[in-house]
């Protein structure tokens, strides 16, 4: 199961080298909101697009590869951990997104797909994968 963690982490990371892409890319036009619900350029290049002047997809690629190399050294308990607040910021974002800029980021929604699949998946490796106990 680690190597699917692995693997969705690596797509992470591809996901938010893509939105990266979309935050440094050419300026976004305003949206028409009465025609589509998806800009993708719109959400990355909106103030709610970086913390502490850091793009939020620069945080994604740090967060997945971070998930990659704890999933690979099976710190279970680590990688439950950081999926989990990495998911808590996606719903954070999602939010943001559905509430306040009322535009959809396609990268973004891909991004919070992999990372509640991540989750999951550790959650259940922690709770399944307990090492066998012997008795005396």
């Amino acid at each position: 199961m680690r190597y699917v963690i692995a693997v969705l982490a690596v797509a992470g990371i591809v996901v938010s080298c893509f939105a990266l892409a979309q935050h440094y890319g050419a300026p976004a036009r305003p949206i028409d909101l009465t025609h589509s619900a998806w800009n993708s350029a719109y959400v990355n290049q909106s103030s709610f697009a970086t913390v502490y002047g850091m793009p939020v997809a620069l945080l994604g690629v740090a967060g997945y590869l971070l998930l990659a190399v704890l999933v690979l050294l099976r710190r279970v308990v680590l990688t439950v951990y950081f999926a989990g607040i990495g998911l808590a910021y996606g719903l954070y974002l999602t939010n943001i997104e559905a509430h306040i800029l009322h535009v959809w980021c396609v990268y973004c929604v891909v991004s919070l797909i992999l990372t509640v699949l991540i989750a999951i998946l550790a959650f259940a490796a922690l709770i399944f994968n307990r090492p066998a106990v012997t008795s005396l």
